[in-house]
């Protein structure tokens, strides 16, 4: 046999093949956990901007206002906010879990989907409270 004959014949690792490593509700949570983490993180220089360019003056306050007034700036406090919400879930999540309360398989179940609907619902509220307000 040749060379191109034993090609696709030969046995490959296990994280090569595409069934190796299927995204599961479990490791996504985990995943997005950790990303809203960064996030918050993240999210933290923007609000020190504000409030550094509100210490400024007023110039500098109005620029800062224009910037996540504009939609661009809407769109990214809109995406802070759901990253605060969900790491902030997850940290609920984890704290249950050190007490250790609802560690049944549907239990956790139910946590993992409450972490990721509660962050996207209590961000629309908090922005419908927000603009309400205003």
């Amino acid at each position: 046999m040749t060379d191109v004959d034993l090609k696709g014949k030969r046995p490959t690792s296990p994280h090569v093949q595409n069934s190796a490593y299927k995204i599961t509700l479990s490791m996504a949570t985990s995943i997005s956990h950790r990303v809203t983490g960064v996030g918050a993180y993240v999210g933290m220089f923007f609000l020190a901007y504000w409030l550094i360019a509100l210490a400024i003056g007023p110039e500098a306050f109005e620029t800062a206002q224009t910037l996540w007034g504009s939609i661009l700036g809407r769109f990214v406090l809109f995406c802070l906010t759901w990253s605060l919400m969900h790491h902030m879930l997850g940290g609920i999540r984890h704290f249950l879990w050190d007490i250790p309360v609802m560690m049944e398989k549907p239990q956790i179940e139910f946590l993992y989907r409450a972490t990721i609907l509660g962050g996207f619902l209590l961000t629309v509220v908090i922005w419908i409270i927000g603009y309400a307000v205003m």
